[in-house]
């Protein structure tokens, strides 16, 4: 079974089903241990679909499922949200304490979790996003990227199955973006499930399947060399493929013979020299 079943979803942010909706027949299965990423033009939809991952939103009409879970059943509810953690935008609002390890423990604590548990759960957490040694910091010393690794790892000490990043590095400068895709990658080598949502095609590139949103609806998946190699499909939800990609399609359209759309410039490149 999926970790995530999204079936035929509907959204409005009146509640509304007259008002065009903010989500309109989304469906969605993601399996253990991938990673997703979501993207679409401002106004897609794309996190308000986020949020119905771990109940923040719950839909209109159709179902999402979290591990078997209803996030309509509200004795289910701190359960969902404990297996889907969420790590938001700005950084500087998810932090609430004024040492980094007290912020990571915050989590835990709420939930009842022993002392004991928790120093390790806060270790662990900190080791796995390169932190530990910034543990006894205030939050407000650290770079952009390292308050988004201190905000992951406040999520990771609530022992979460899947990490829903929406647009995690959209304010952070690019070593920070840097800093938080890496851990990114990492935790899924380790075994989490991840769903990114991000405006930077760059970024999608990363997942084993893209998603693509327009409108409120799903209009493409497929992986990132599947999604990226339709041109017309990327237009349509007004968005650009990364340079090299954009590349690849004007040659493609000038009558050059090349394979495969390219992932990283290293392959376009190679694909190039091919030819000569």
């Amino acid at each position: 079974m999926a970790i995530v079943e999204v079936n035929d979803i509907s959204y409005s942010y009146t509640g509304e089903m007259s008002v065009t909706p903010a989500l309109s027949g989304v469906s969605l299965s993601v399996e253990k241990g991938a990673f997703v990423a979501v993207i679409g033009h401002n106004g897609s939809g794309k996190s308000t679909f986020a949020r119905h991952i771990n109940a923040l939103f719950l839909p209109v009409s159709g179902k999402v499922l979290i591990n078997g879970m209803d996030t309509q059943d509200e004795a289910k509810v701190w359960d969902i949200r404990k297996c889907a953690g969420m790590v938001f935008q700005n950084p500087d609002n998810q932090l609430v304490a004024t040492i980094v390890e007290e912020d990571v423990a915050f989590g835990p604590e709420n939930i009842g979790v022993p002392s004991e548990e928790i120093r390790a759960r806060v270790d662990e957490a900190l080791q796995q996003v390169n932190m530990i040694e910034f543990k006894e910091r205030a939050p407000h010393m650290l770079s952009g990227g390292q308050k988004q690794r201190v905000a992951i790892a406040g999520v990771l000490a609530m022992r979460p199955d899947i990490i829903v990043f929406d647009e995690p590095t959209a304010m952070l400068d690019p070593e920070g973006r840097a800093e938080v895709l890496e851990t990114i990658r990492k935790l899924n080598g380790e075994g989490k499930t991840i769903l990114l949502i991000t405006h930077y095609m760059e970024e999608a590139l990363l997942a084993d399947t893209v998603v693509v949103m327009t409108g409120g609806r799903i209009t493409k998946t497929g992986t990132p060399r599947e999604v990226f190699a339709d041109e017309q499909a990327l237009k349509d939800a007004g968005l650009s493929a990364p340079p090299h990609i954009e590349l690849y399609h004007r040659l493609k359209a000038k009558g050059v013979e090349l394979g495969e759309c390219p992932l990283t410039i290293e392959e376009l490149v190679e694909e190039i020299c091919r030819l000569s």
